[in-house]
């Protein structure tokens, strides 16, 4: 069953979600016109492939052509040519934006099914699916909407007392360009008295406007420290979450349409003070209120601009190497990354040469032993973005870092910290000059992990999990001097999402269970148990020459490489116990099997199947575990399929007959198994076929031993003529 068709069989709860993902950058529409070609492209590849996404996006135009045609109604067919066109607008000069959007959407499609398998999400995940934060951003829009509307308001009253004032200001003048004579006239009293009834009425009108402004000012003030601030916050918790797997709901443009709106109101109340300002200048008297509270209330407005401005400047990508774009924040030393700031204000005001620059380790915590520099331009111009609305952003894609040259070729003494757990920023700094208010804008990304070696990747991923699961500061570049502890409940929801982002599937509660079990022993049942990060990413597993997290991260990456086909559709039991394995199969029909992870090789995977003896015993083999070694010779169903047994001279056997609980073997795998036979015609067609050679009855250890790499049909025919006899000839050395 499609991804596509698995979504539309949702809960109404989880469809929420889902609609939430969809939008006018990637319409719903295309996602059901194109669902089963769209599932089947790279989309991953593409986001980080200029060429390669250009390729898909003309593609993806072509599949809507041919949809389009095939339309048998109007409207629909109407709305599909709008559509693409709109796409040809957004993404024809950068079609690798639109890969990023789908990979994203597809991404979360499989999060959500996966949380939908799940008896009960994480604590992370409800936190960030609450439907209070829904509700927090309706009353959002409302208040921002009211506000824009009183400032709006605003502008006619300034006009009202302008237009005041002009009569006032022709009425007085007239006056007094009247002859001196006349100054005692009832008709120069009567004017005289409604002169002072106008100026009254003006000097009501200003003390109103200005009345109001200060309750608006107020009010935009409150906004953005009780709502706006929380909002940014929150969305950054987000960014933090997602960067290790977790679901980003929420993009930047609805916090753009706020941040946008309310400062547009500010600006717009700055320009009501400037115009009081000049209306001061023609007409003044005593206790005039303009001339008293404006400079305070121009103040408080600049402040705030100030303040919403300053925040608004935001690492909208995370720095990521384009080879490893699931695992942000690692950068290796002499390999390229890329990272993208973004204005959140939307100003016509700015759309100008702002420049932007990078900076690496700006504020270096002292005794820091590596030290590192941008060995590229360092500097770009923000451009507007016509697929996001308009905003200001800027997009360094070919940053490099080089390590600092060290006297006499030493780094001096080493750190306590190890070189994973050393954590850099990258800072980006502009200024410029908006309605005469200067701004200097900083930002910074999260911590960075910065390695030398791909050997260190796992290390650092695992650095950059403990310190955004655990904090949200952005700056802790001491974080490991101290790191605190996690509780198995974070932990293991933290585990799953790698599973869900690398292999496409998320681990039950069974699979954590086992988890819980290896990492913490005794303590497995209790989800509030702390985790040490020494535990999680130092120490070696009793008995064994690797950490916890070396022997999961070893599987994800044979999951991803090699067994992800069979880990999609749930064949891999993965993570059980040699205990609760045996428990499983010794009442299944013989030739009964499981797959797990092995616990005593780094990246392996064995199948267990179980015998039933004539005399009642039960009997479990265990092959030697598949590494990647071996994996890249012959796929895993194929292994499966063609996997034998040689015991005590029989012909060599097949004795796995039914996937656990009871699946039979090709029913299960048929569809996975490489059937494609050879395209050199002149040559018999030949395939590896897995052995394994059987001890005697007399000394059965657990495992069958398989050979390295599975046997050619050759290497197996050498190897029969050993093992087979004539039947004619051969004698028993029970025979007289």
């Amino acid at each position: 069953m499609s991804q596509w068709k698995q979504i539309q069989q949702l809960e109404i709860r989880l469809l929420e979600h889902v609609d939430y993902l969809y939008d006018d950058n990637f319409p719903m529409d295309i996602r059901q016109g194109l669902a089963s070609w769209i599932e089947s492209q790279d989309w991953d590849t593409a986001a980080t492939d200029e060429s390669m996404a250009a390729v898909l996006f003309s593609n993806l135009l072509t599949q809507l052509d041919r949809v389009r045609s095939d339309e048998q109604n109007f409207l629909q067919r109407h709305n599909m040519k709008i559509i693409q066109q709109q796409l040809q607008v957004k993404y024809t000069t950068n079609p690798a934006v639109m890969a990023k959007v789908i990979s994203t959407c597809l991404r979360e499609e499989r999060r959500i099914l996966s949380s939908a398998c799940m008896q009960e999400q994480g604590p992370l995940e409800k936190s960030l699916q609450s439907s209070v934060a829904f509700e927090r951003q309706k009353n959002m829009d409302n208040r921002v909407g009211i506000i824009r509307g009183s400032v709006q308001l605003m502008d006619q009253a300034v006009k009202y007392i302008e237009d005041m004032q002009d009569d006032f200001d022709f009425r007085y003048k007239t006056l007094q360009s009247r002859d001196s004579t006349d100054r005692n006239s009832d008709m120069m009293k009567q004017e005289v008295t409604r002169l002072q009834e106008m100026l009254n009425r003006l000097d009501f009108k200003r003390k109103e406007i200005l009345s109001k402004m200060d309750v608006v000012v107020k009010e935009i003030d409150d906004l953005m420290t009780s709502q706006l601030s929380p909002e940014l916050q929150d969305w950054k918790r987000r960014q933090q979450i997602a960067a290790i797997g977790g679901p980003l709901l929420t993009g930047l443009e609805q916090l753009q349409g706020w941040f946008t709106l309310t400062a547009q109101s500010l600006f717009q109340i700055k320009r009501q003070l400037d115009k009081l300002g000049e209306l001061v200048v023609k007409v003044t008297y005593e206790c005039d209120p303009i001339p008293l509270q404006k400079p305070q209330l121009e103040e408080r407005v600049k402040y705030l601009l100030y303040h919403l401005i300053k925040s608004s400047f935001v690492v909208e990508k995370q720095p990521c190497m384009p080879t490893h774009p699931q695992k942000p924040l690692i950068i290796k030393t002499g390999v390229q990354f890329t990272t993208k700031v973004r204005l959140l204000v939307k100003l016509p005001e700015v759309d100008y040469q702002l420049k932007v620059k990078t900076t690496f380790d700006k504020d270096l915590p002292p005794g820091r032993v590596r030290q590192f520099f941008i060995l590229t331009n360092n500097t770009k111009v923000m451009d507007i973005e016509d697929y996001s609305n308009g905003c200001l952003s800027v997009e360094f894609r070919h940053l490099q870092l080089k390590e600092k040259k060290y006297i006499n070729g030493t780094k001096g003494n080493e750190g306590l910290l190890s070189v994973t757990e050393e954590l850099h920023s990258l800072s980006f700094e502009a200024c410029f000059t908006v309605q005469g208010l200067t701004i200097d804008l900083e930002t910074c990304s999260l911590p960075l992990v910065v390695i030398s070696n791909v050997s260190q990747l796992p290390g650092g991923w695992a650095s950059v999990m403990w310190y955004n699961l655990l904090t949200d500061e952005p700056r802790n570049l001491a974080f490991f001097g101290n790191p605190p502890r996690a509780t198995w409940s974070q932990l293991s929801e933290v585990l799953s999402w790698q599973f869900s982002t690398f292999a496409g599937q998320g681990l039950n509660k069974d699979q954590l269970s086992m988890l819980g079990e290896k990492l913490l022993g005794q303590h497995a049942s209790c989800s509030d148990y702390q985790v040490s990060w020494s535990k999680f990413s130092k120490e070696n597993i009793p008995g064994k020459p690797f950490s916890f997290w070396m022997w999961l991260d070893s599987i994800l990456e044979l999951i991803k490489k090699h067994l992800l086909p069979v880990w999609n559709e749930n064949y891999i039991m993965g993570f059980v116990s040699k205990e609760t394995e045996r428990t499983l199969l010794k009442d299944r029909e013989p030739g009964t099997f499981l797959l797990r992870f092995s616990e005593s090789h780094l990246g392996g995977i064995t199948f267990t199947w179980v015998e039933h003896k004539d005399n009642g015993e039960v009997k479990f083999n265990s092959v030697e575990p598949y590494t990647k070694s071996r994996l890249s010779a012959l796929p895993f169903a194929d292994i499966i399929r063609d996997y034998k047994v040689i015991s005590d001279g029989v012909v060599p056997e097949n004795p796995l007959k039914f996937l656990y609980p009871d699946i039979p073997k090709d029913e299960a795998f048929g569809r996975l198994y490489n059937c494609q036979p050879s395209k050199v015609h002149p040559y018999i067609p030949s395939h590896l076929i897995p052995i394994s050679v059987h001890p005697d009855a007399s000394s059965t250890p657990l495992s069958c031993r398989s050979p390295e790499p599975p046997m050619t049909p050759g290497e197996f025919n050498m190897l029969n003529e050993h093992l087979c006899f004539d039947l004619d000839t051969m004698s028993s050395p029970y025979s007289d």
